[in-house]
């Protein structure tokens, strides 16, 4: 069996495994054997750490449920082949070059090289941050619930908020924090960290070293460092300031309230879209202009290497770099002084139209399901389940079955990718012996 076809196959067994605990009595809090496909629907989501619910995680589920649900966001945070190979070095096994591969298609690395250290320091940095993240929440929830209770909402919250789960405990999610900045803040670095990648963390891990030891760095910031984080500060400082510009007058979103809760409105809301899923105002009241900035920031998501999706920050630099390029009149793409090779130009494309297909089909077959639904909504929906977001207009629960099942295979085309889906499928890419002329044709 091919690597990709091993990921596919895992993470769909990991989902199966998932269904199945959840659909046990003792997961629900009342007690009954739980609809198929609502625990279908709500084990694709952990595990694609998307964050859609079909039921209120907090009262539907039993603290078995919720703590299930837990462990399958935490799995697929860390993707199925970085959980298993982890387990693997636990037991003492060591790796073969098939694991070595898996774990380099797994995490896009370069090469095989220093794979058993990548994945210690993966799992060192997701212990301490979730960590981190319950230390801080724990005070705020303890003060209000009760330590037992307190302890158990910050371990939950944290890790989805590392993991860009967005699954919440809270009926209205974060609406009752909305203002409370000691949540806000430290909620926002997780959910930026998480989705900025592991790549672009160990890097500043070791510049910061470096600095500390007042050794000199020897090597400069890599280019997937540069873009990444550049295009997330941009879209997080657009991302804001738009939100605040177009909910401005919006009475059940941000009207009503002073500038500077406005602001923390508007940041937390482009710090959420970007596949994080959790949410202080009501997604179902923002204006259509509203939903449809959410919808674009939402197909681009986080960064390579992280626990989100979307079409990725870098796949995205890529190709606006590609348009300033022919825009200027030049025949290579370039940033920060390197030249992007063609074979990385054309995974961009392949990425951006697949995906895109991907999501116009799915929006289709639910609006043929759905005829009543709001196409708004609808594409909303998708792109959420697509860039496994997991941010909603409140339709979720309400679309039919066949709607769901469609969520369920786009939550999965999105957290597998669509590139390592069709390998599967087809098999992994060769290189052609044949090379045929090349020819010209009108395009624009």
């Amino acid at each position: 069996m091919t690597v990709s076809r091993s990921i596919c196959f895992g993470f769909l067994a990991v989902i199966t495994v998932g269904t199945i605990l959840l659909m046990m009595p003792f997961s629900t809090s009342s007690g009954m054997w739980n609809n198929p496909i609502v625990a279908l629907f709500t084990a694709t989501s952990a595990v694609c750490v998307t964050g859609l619910a079909v039921e209120d995680t907090g009262t539907y589920f039993s603290f078995w449920g919720q703590l299930f649900l837990l462990m399958l966001v935490q799995i697929g945070g860390l993707g199925y082949m970085t959980a298993n190979t982890f387990l693997l070095l636990l037991l003492g096994r060591r790796f073969s070059l098939k694991d070595k591969i898996a774990i380099q298609q797994s995490l896009d690395r370069p090469g095989i090289h220093g794979s058993t250290q990548i994945l210690r320091s993966i799992i060192a940095l997701t212990v301490v941050m979730e960590i981190t993240g319950i230390l801080i929440l724990l005070p705020i929830f303890n003060a209000d619930y009760g330590f037992n209770r307190g302890l158990w909402l910050a371990v939950f919250h944290s890790i989805n908020s590392w993991n860009n789960a967005g699954f919440s405990l809270f009926s209205d999610n974060y609406i009752r924090y909305q203002f409370y900045l000691p949540l806000i803040i430290p909620v926002s670095i997780l959910i930026i960290l998480g989705g900025i990648g592991y790549p672009v963390i160990f890097e500043m891990y070791l510049w910061m070293r470096d600095r500390l030891l007042k050794k000199p760095y020897r090597t400069v910031f890599s280019l997937n460092f540069k873009v990444a984080t550049s295009t997330t500060l941009a879209l997080l400082v657009i991302g804001t300031i738009s939100f605040l510009f177009i909910e401005l007058r919006n009475p059940a979103t941000f009207g009503t309230v002073s500038f500077g809760n406005r602001l923390v409105l508007a940041w937390f809301q482009s710090v959420t879209t970007r596949t994080a899923g959790f949410n202080t105002i009501d997604i179902g009241q923002m204006t259509t202009a509203g939903l449809f900035l959410t919808i674009a920031l939402m197909f681009i998501g986080a960064s390579p290497g992280g626990t989100g999706g979307g079409i990725k920050t870098t796949t995205a630099r890529v190709l606006a770099n590609c348009t300033k390029t022919i825009l200027q009149g030049k025949e290579e793409v370039e940033m920060y002084q390197r030249q992007v090779p063609m074979s990385l130009i054309l995974k961009a494309i392949g990425v951006v139209v697949s995906s895109t297909l991907t999501v116009i089909l799915a929006t289709i077959l639910i609006s043929v399901t759905d005829p009543a639904v709001n196409f708004i909504q609808i594409f909303f929906e998708v792109i959420s389940a697509f860039a496994t977001v997991g941010l909603s207009t409140g339709i979720t629960a309400s679309i039919s079955a066949t709607g769901k099942l469609i969520l369920i295979v786009t939550m999965f085309v999105g957290r597998v990718g669509i590139l390592l889906l069709m390998a599967a499928l087809l098999g992994d890419p060769r290189p052609r012996a044949i090379h045929y002329p090349e020819e010209t044709l009108l395009v624009g």
